[in-house]
């Protein structure tokens, strides 16, 4: 999801509440053959400002387009034209990427090229992504696997749901008129839930409807009668669920309404779509750890150029930064 072309022109599209100044599509590979070519998509926000992902909150993970694994086979001298390519840039003094896997190897090889070119680079955290490898069984397993706490919740708020009245739950994956009146209900929901308004409000509607069109939407949605009252868009392809927004209407916490839809999502995810891994995204939440039983980093990678005075300038801010901070935690400290 996050590392094709239609992301990127999504985003730029749709998701940055300010156009960037500049946009470059930084080239590390060349197209070959059936291979497309290999890029990292940038943006630069402030004048005399570095290179930065073109990323946001919206992004629940960075990297190049392209099959990041070609990396590796680089040449020395292509390695050299790529970052003489950014070093060429106005804004080549410095580069910062986020939000990152931090065991991907493309993520390292690119760090050992960046320092071998003479930039000064350090990985800084984002933040903690949960995650759950399906198991053997699937659902059932999963779900046994899971704290009583949670399951008893949900349990409880189904029955309070089918005695308070009429309930159902929707999941909308295809285009059509269906999913205009799901994505409206979604709206609903969100606009009546506990979160802040959307920065770019164009942005989701385009996200389910791209979603939708590719084949990866699971848009669920609780209804009480004729009232949506929970709603969460998942994108599910190549073996990952990614949950990736939920909102229930403020009001509705005694019937649980978020957690009975969550489970029914998960139930599906496993059951029929067969996906391999459900990934939460960003964020430690602390209801993330009821659902998921692992956790791992999300970093981003700051580079500079110390032969150009800009780099040098903010690598001294940088780095004296993070001096100061430890000296604070451990003043001791020779």
């Amino acid at each position: 999801m996050f590392d094709s072309p239609a992301w990127f022109a999504l985003l730029q599209a749709h998701g940055l509440a300010q156009p960037p100044r500049r946009c470059w599509n930084w080239p590390l590979a060349p197209a070959t053959g059936a291979a497309q070519a290999l890029y990292l998509p940038l943006m630069q926000q402030q004048p005399g400002g570095p290179w930065l992902a073109l990323s946001n909150y919206y992004s629940g993970l960075y990297g190049p387009v392209g099959a990041s694994e070609r990396l590796a086979a680089l040449t020395e001298a292509q390695w050299q034209a790529a970052i003489a390519a950014l070093r060429r840039q106005p804004a080549g003094h410095g580069l910062r990427l986020q939000p990152l896997a931090a065991d991907s190897a493309w993520l390292a090889l690119l760090q050992a090229q960046l320092r071998r070119a003479g930039y000064w680079t350090d990985r800084f955290f984002c933040f903690g992504n949960w995650f759950q490898p399906v198991p053997a069984g699937g659902f059932a397993d999963y779900w046994a696997q899971r704290p009583s706490a949670l399951r008893h919740s949900v349990e409880r708020g189904q029955r309070r749901l089918a005695r308070a009245g009429p309930w159902r739950i929707a999941i909308v994956q295809a285009p059509g008129p269906a999913l205009e009146e799901a994505l409206a209900a979604y709206l609903a929901v969100y606009a009546q839930s506990w979160k802040a308004p959307e920065a770019c409000p164009a942005f989701m509607p385009a996200l389910v409807r791209w979603a939708a069109h590719q084949g990866a939407l699971r848009l669920g949605l609780l209804w009480r009668g004729t009232q949506p009252v929970a709603a969460q868009v998942w994108w599910c392809q190549d073996g990952k669920a990614l949950i990736y927004k939920l909102a229930y209407v403020q009001g509705q916490e005694r019937f649980s309404v978020g957690s009975v839809l969550t489970a029914a999502l998960m139930r599906h995810a496993m059951e029929v779509d067969g996906v391999a891994e459900v990934d939460y995204l960003s964020g430690d939440d602390a209801y993330k750890r009821d659902w998921m039983a692992q956790r791992r980093a999300r970093v981003g990678l700051l580079a500079f150029d110390p032969r150009r005075p800009r780099g040098l300038l903010a690598a001294g801010r940088h780095f004296a930064g993070g001096w100061w901070r430890g000296r604070q935690r451990d003043p001791d400290q020779s």
